[in-house]
């Protein structure tokens, strides 16, 4: 596994990280088909074996199930890992999906995801989006409270932006950045004021367009969100494949693969890609296309062979 040490967590960060949205479908919310709670556990056991050590959650994914399987994993292995999740997207018991950044909304999902997690404190808990009805500095007050009392580590901001970014530095440090980053959409370029934080992408295989396992005909399973979610539905996904099908023509040409694009464009740009895996397989690939990343260079040749600007 690769590291890079950054400052800001004081250890070293694995350019791998282990996106908890793959081992929740069966909870609902955003989630991506089954896998049970056995398999969940021995996966992430696995990734950990392997070096990952940073797991990113959120109560969103799988309403709760993502942390609680997270949780029941890294029981005997605490110390290795550090846990990411977040406030802000929350849901009623009809399960319909609300966003908002409500101070006391923060702090009910911070207590919420810590008895989940079956943990002291989480290593570091961030902001899930911008609410534009709610101060952020009311939301950050929460977050310096809990960090005081040790129930946090430290504070990050995810989907942010450079105004959201300079504000919050006036009342703490902001030591982790998350932001979507992948070959069609790279979020963490219109950031200006990230440098002294871990930078992470979401979205990294773009919901698994690009590691050309999403085709047209596919049928995704009840519990994957991609065969009900409105966001899916409208979004330009079949477009996506088509590129993705151009780029791997390109890439037959090269000595790499799919996932060693995906992977070598992100880790231009951050330090630690959040990927979603499901089994050993997905797993074992990931590791292996780490072990030689084409050049940016080539990287954008392809890209610009494929269409994707």
């Amino acid at each position: 596994m690769q590291y890079v040490l950054n400052k800001a967590l004081g250890n070293e960060v694995s350019r791998i990280s282990f996106g908890g949205a793959s081992l929740s479908g069966e909870g609902a919310g955003y989630g991506f088909g089954n896998i049970s709670s056995n398999e969940s556990i021995d996966l992430l056991h696995k990734s950990i074996d392997f070096g990952i050590n940073i797991i990113d959650t959120a109560p969103i994914y799988g309403f709760g199930e993502s942390e609680i399987r997270i949780g029941k994993a890294i029981k005997d292995r605490r110390e290795k890992v550090s846990i990411i999740s977040k406030s802000g997207v929350t849901w009623h018991e009809n399960m319909r999906v609300d966003m908002t950044n409500n101070p006391k909304v923060a702090l009910f999902q911070l207590e919420e995801s810590l008895r989940r997690l079956n943990t002291d404190y989480i290593d570091i808990y961030m902001v899930h989006w911008p609410d534009k009805n709610i101060d952020l500095l009311e939301t950050l007050e929460v977050y310096i409270a809990a960090q005081k009392a040790g129930k946090i580590k430290h504070i990050g901001l995810c989907n942010t932006t450079n105004s959201e970014i300079i504000k919050a530095k006036e009342v703490c440090n902001i030591d982790v950045i998350q932001s979507e980053v992948n070959l069609f959409n790279n979020q963490i370029t219109h950031l200006d004021n990230s440098q002294d934080a871990v930078t992470m992408s979401w979205g990294t295989f773009d919901k698994g367009i690009i590691t050309g396992s999403v085709t047209k005909d596919r049928k995704f399973e009840k519990s994957d969100c991609r065969s009900w979610a409105p966001w899916w539905k409208k979004s330009n996904w079949k477009d996506k494949v088509d590129k993705i099908s151009r780029l791997e023509e390109f890439v037959k040409t090269t000595d790499f693969n799919l996932l060693s694009f995906a992977l070598g464009y992100n880790l231009e740009f951050v330090d630690t890609a959040t990927c979603g895996f499901k089994n050993d397989l997905q797993l074992n690939q990931i590791l292996n296309a780490m072990d030689s990343l084409p050049s940016i260079d080539l990287i954008k040749k392809g890209m610009k062979y494929a269409g994707i600007s």
